[in-house]
């Protein structure tokens, strides 16, 4: 993310980050996606449904709410290194103001499934961001203790379990789908470039039937967790079902897509996973097994411009990469309607 000198020394300077490390700082902004609004133009509008927020970069924005008489009275300037939108994504209400610039102005926003992916994932973070917005937020100061614990607690029980696989802690397709439209939705003249790819594992069904399900989960298991050694802090990855998995990259071109998807086919190919025979009594029988995988890859928006048609392709680039004999990595190509029809019938399917 390219930014001035001006933009760091801002960003830097953010009350979101002065307690925060080197290292801390740069998990928080590898979530972050940056954003032009030209003067005058509106970033959210009062009532509307909040899942972002945002950190000024540069330029000028002022928050006003409606007098209901049709006269708009503003409330709060902010300038750069100042946040603003939070309190609807936590409090998950619809926006109190409307926020709008007042000159050239950039941005960065964090998107509301992030901010609790940091919850989640960074929870020492997590709470150093919180308690940044109390400090700001001097109207509930005196409940951020309660509402810090709270929230954490909710983070890692409720919601954990409605995003995630309950086997492999990846996040679940749920999650992807709604994080990947979020992005493709998200505002701003520039279109980002987000990639997505489809994987699964070849011989699960053969191991199922050999070793039991329990030993075909033990390694599905070990291959997720193989996964970290590959992706960074702002990708996601999701078990969709059974041994199929999927990956969003934002801001990641076909290039690095494609040389993501290599290093993760290297990474589980080089797994040896020792296991032992359905009703074996002892280790005599015992084997280690090698996992291959095949990757589809899809790429927007030349390849989609929606969640949907973007999971279609990478499918479709995955069974591609099957029929050309398995243990590679394929790119979305142009198909036939009929073919396509069939790539996308075949995803709703699983």
């Amino acid at each position: 993310m390219s930014k001035s000198p001006l933009e760091n020394e801002a960003l830097i300077n953010s009350p979101l980050f002065t307690s925060m490390s080197d290292l801390e700082f740069n998990a928080v902004t590898a979530f972050l996606e940056r954003r032009h609004y030209k003067k005058g133009e509106i970033i959210f509008s009062e009532g509307e449904a909040g899942r972002e927020m945002f950190i000024l970069l540069s330029g000028h924005v002022i928050a006003t709410v409606n007098l209901g008489n049709g006269k708009q009275r503003k409330i709060y300037d902010f300038e750069p290194g100042r946040f603003f939108g939070e309190m609807a994504i936590i409090e998950d209400a619809p926006r109190s103001a409307t926020c709008t610039a007042t000159e050239e102005t950039d941005v960065l926003v964090l998107q509301g499934l992030d901010f609790y992916r940091l919850i989640f994932e960074h929870p020492m973070i997590a709470l150093k961001l919180l308690s940044s917005i109390s400090r700001v937020m001097t109207s509930w100061l005196d409940e951020s203790s309660r509402f810090l614990n709270d929230l954490l607690r909710w983070g890692e029980t409720a919601r954990l379990r409605a995003i995630t696989d309950s086997l492999t802690g990846l996040y679940n397709r749920r999650f992807l789908e709604e994080s990947l439209n979020s992005r493709l939705e998200g505002g701003g003249d520039v279109k980002r470039t987000i990639s997505v790819l489809m994987m699964d594992l070849d011989r699960i069904h053969e191991i199922n039937n050999a070793y039991g399900e329990a030993a075909g989960d033990h390694v599905i298991k070990l291959v997720a967790g193989a996964f970290r050694q590959v992706l960074r802090d702002a990708d996601i990855a999701a078990r969709l079902s059974g041994d199929e998995f999927a990956f969003v990259l934002p801001d990641t071109t076909m290039e690095e897509a494609l040389q993501i998807s290599e290093r993760l086919r290297h990474t589980v190919a080089s797994l040896r996973i020792p296991l032992k025979l359905k009703n074996s009594q002892d280790n005599s029988h015992e084997t280690v097994v090698s996992i291959k995988t095949c990757l589809g890859v899809a790429v927007s928006p030349q390849h989609g411009s929606t969640g949907p048609a973007l999971l279609a392709a990478a499918d479709a680039a995955l069974r591609k990469a099957k029929d050309q004999g398995r243990n590679r990595v394929a790119q979305w190509e142009q198909m036939s309607p009929e073919r396509r029809a069939i790539a996308g019938a075949a995803l709703k399917i699983a």
